[in-house]
Formats: C-alpha cells, sequence, structure tokens
C-alpha cells in the first residue's frame, strides 16, 4: 500500500475514497456510461465515456503511458501540473501546464488525442494537483501501454527531452 500524501493532497486522498493508481498517484472511477458501441478501430465494445478523479501529490507522477481513446484532463484544485506530451510519430514533447486561466493564455484543461503518449507532474513549488480525467469512447486497460515497455519511446525521449525519461 501507499503512504498516504501529507496536507490536502492527504485529506483529497481520503475524502474523495482514492486508491493507488498503476501509473502512479491516486484515482477512482466515478463515471462509466452505460451505453457502449462498438469502437471504431475495432477494439470491441466500448462504453461511450469514463471519468476518473485523479491526484498526484508533490514528487509523485503519472508515468508515460498511452491510451487508445481521447482523453481531457481538467484542473479541479492545487496545481498547476505539467502535462507532457509525444506524438505517434515520436517527433517532439509537447508541454502543457494547467494552471487557472489567465489572459496570457493558461488553461485549466488539454486534451490528449487518441495513442498520445502521456506523463503529468505537479509543477515545481506545487503540493498537490487533483484533476477530472475523462476518456471517450471510455477507457479500458486493454487499450492501455506504459510507455516503458515501449522500445520506441524509451529510445527517442533522451534525444527529444532528456528530462522527461525520469517520468518512465
Amino acid at each position: 500500500m501507499s503512504a498516504l500524501p501529507a496536507g490536502r493532497a492527504g485529506t483529497l486522498v481520503q475524502l474523495l475514497q482514492l486508491a493507488p493508481h498503476p501509473e502512479g498517484g491516486w484515482y477512482r472511477e466515478i463515471f462509466r456510461s452505460v451505453d457502449a458501441s462498438p469502437h471504431p478501430d475495432g477494439r470491441g465494445q466500448r462504453q461511450a465515456l469514463t471519468s476518473i478523479d485523479f491526484l498526484l501529490a508533490a514528487g509523485e507522477c503519472s508515468a508515460w503511458h498511452r491510451v487508445a481513446s481521447d482523453e481531457a484532463w481538467h484542473l479541479l484544485e492545487g496545481g498547476p501540473l505539467r502535462l507532457w506530451l509525444v506524438p505517434p510519430d515520436l517527433s517532439r514533447v509537447e508541454l502543457h501546464l494547467l494552471a487557472p486561466a489567465d489572459a496570457g493564455g493558461q488553461r485549466p484543461r488539454h486534451v490528449v488525442p487518441a495513442h498520445w503518449w502521456q506523463a503529468a507532474e505537479p509543477a515545481p513549488g506545487a503540493s498537490y494537483a487533483l484533476v477530472g480525467a475523462t476518456v471517450g469512447p471510455g477507457f479500458d486497460f486493454a487499450d492501455f501501454t506504459f510507455g516503458r515497455d515501449d522500445p520506441a519511446l524509451v529510445q527517442a525521449l533522451p534525444r527529444m527531452q532528456p528530462d522527461t525519461t525520469r517520468l518512465l
């Protein structure tokens, strides 16, 4: 069992009944559509939509991974949150900062396209970040791949953004 984070993050883990997530951090599924339909790429039936509460405390990360559906991240509390992305062609690393909206362009949400690699962590100085993650077609662990298990990503990260290899 993972040690409970300190402060407000630990309070939220208990209040929201979050459990350790395999990719790091804490989560709880809060919604899964009753409606299901065949996935366009032939992966079988998927719920229309799933949603989780997901918390990362300082020092925790959501390790590099990809899902086969679009995923919308929404900052709910705390943060800012760094959301790192790599497209399927492994051509670049993008960094998106989820933070309260401001005139300079900061936004509290970002959508990760299907099949893009993603990793996340609280920004330096943030004690935690609580986000909502909504996936459509709905999340299924059969559609999930860890970055550490993909030789092409493992080889490409040091070339593109060496400091992000710590998130493998």
